[in-house]
């Protein structure tokens, strides 16, 4: 157990709708994953935690089922961030070189120069995610060591975060007992889990639609590009359902996994659903069709925002190899379809890859984000400082915010 314990990796995804705690046993093969653990989350809204308790709860509930399957205490975790507040923006920095040939402290301090830009008090920066780099005019370098020239340029994408919302979730996984590693961008953790490098080479956008926010990211040439993070998802189409067909929030729920179609041309016409009431009511037998005629306008409203975004980011004719969406509310039917319709591009839905274990379990688009952060971690682990909860709240978290501005170290 001791030797299986250090090679043991966490990713939480602490979502709008769910928490989910993904365990990976780093073997020499890769990762196998081990244990799951998923529970309700009922402290967030659009992606930023309102109420700490319910949160902390929620965390407990989902650490201990994981825990319980693979067999293992939990001290640390990779956890994802996400909501409306996340920016990210391209910056650069140009340097001289110091001895005619880049050392690492040449690409720190071109990366150092390339993050000097205004970035208010209430903002932290989250990640520092270098793009290429530039040699004499030399440009799409990857890796600049060792390589000889007298002035270096490095772009950068550098993604933002408020403050406070990073460090209530530092607070809520320490209040449940948990270190966190770091923070990391959902978007970024999915990629990590559903793109492949030919996908990311060719120019690829990837949509992570879930319950309470909808990440995009933006990949070409194999860095990363653009990221944005729209508040808008599976959440508000579950309401619609409620709304629409008058039923309970909960049953909404249930309808939409198991009837849930979101282009009405792929319904039957005689195709019926079971509706539960409000108020003790009988429940009432509908048409299927009528369900999709409430889905696919919000579903449309969700790609359409997401297209618009895609075309302000000035990318839309580098995403060669199309749009790949994952996320939980991506397992509705017909959602490709209607994706493929909207941003003329194709589409098909993410699932984890290059993982082993219980590759069954985690085959869907809901586990994307969670796996994502387990392969993440797996690649940063040796730089990541574990820290003790014994710290006040604040200083804990400024150590997590020295990790992420060190975090452009571990490309080298």
């Amino acid at each position: 157990m001791s030797a299986r314990r250090d090679n043991l990796i966490v990713g939480l995804d602490i979502g709008t709708t769910k928490i989910c705690a993904i365990v990976g046993n780093l073997t020499e093969d890769g990762i196998d994953i081990v244990g799951i653990g998923s529970s309700p989350s009922h402290g967030l809204r659009k992606g930023v935690v309102i109420n700490i308790d319910s949160t902390v709860q929620s965390i407990r509930k989902a650490i201990e089922e994981a825990e319980l399957m693979a067999g293992c205490e939990i001290k640390t975790v990779f956890a994802g961030i996400a909501g409306g507040h996340i920016k990210g923006i391209n910056s650069q920095g140009v340097i001289a070189i110091k001895n005619r040939e880049v050392s690492n402290e040449d690409v720190k301090r071109v990366i150092e120069a390339a993050k000097a830009i205004a970035i208010p008090m209430d903002r932290e920066v989250i990640h520092i995610l270098p793009q290429e780099f530039i040699i004499d005019d030399q440009d799409g370098i990857r890796e600049p060591l060792g390589m000889s020239g007298v002035r270096l340029e490095a772009k950068v994408h550098i993604v933002t975060g408020a403050a406070a919302s990073a460090q209530n979730i530092v607070k809520s996984c320490n209040r449940a007992g948990l270190d966190v590693s770091d923070i990391v961008l959902e978007q970024l953790a999915s990629s990590e889990a559903v793109l492949s490098p030919e996908e990311k080479e060719l120019g690829v956008a990837l949509v992570d639609i879930g319950g309470g926010t909808t990440d995009v990211a933006i990949f070409v040439d194999g860095a990363i590009k653009h990221t944005s993070v729209l508040s808008l998802g599976g959440h508000q189409i579950t309401n619609d359902i409620a709304v629409g067909l008058r039923t309970p929030m909960a049953e909404a729920e249930k309808i939409k996994h198991k009837y849930g179609c979101c282009l009405a041309s792929m319904v039957g016409k005689d195709e019926t659903i079971e509706v539960p009431s409000v108020g003790g009511r009988k429940p009432r037998i509908l048409s299927r069709q009528l369900l999709a005629e409430i889905l696919e306008p919000r579903v449309e409203e969700i790609f359409t925002l997401v297209n618009r975004e895609i075309v302000k980011s000035g990318y839309e004719d580098m995403i060669a190899s199309g749009v790949v969406i994952t996320g939980g509310s991506t397992i509705l039917e017909g959602m490709p379809e209607l994706a493929e319709q909207i941003f003329n591009l194709p589409v098909r839905r993410g699932v984890p890859q290059k993982i082993g274990g219980l590759v069954d379990v985690v085959n869907s688009p809901v586990y994307a984000t969670g796996v994502g952060l387990v392969i993440y971690g797996s690649r940063h682990m040796e730089v990541a400082s574990h820290f003790p909860t014994t710290q006040s709240d604040d200083s804990l978290f400024r150590k997590v915010s020295k990790r992420m501005k060190e975090w452009f170290g571990e490309f080298f």
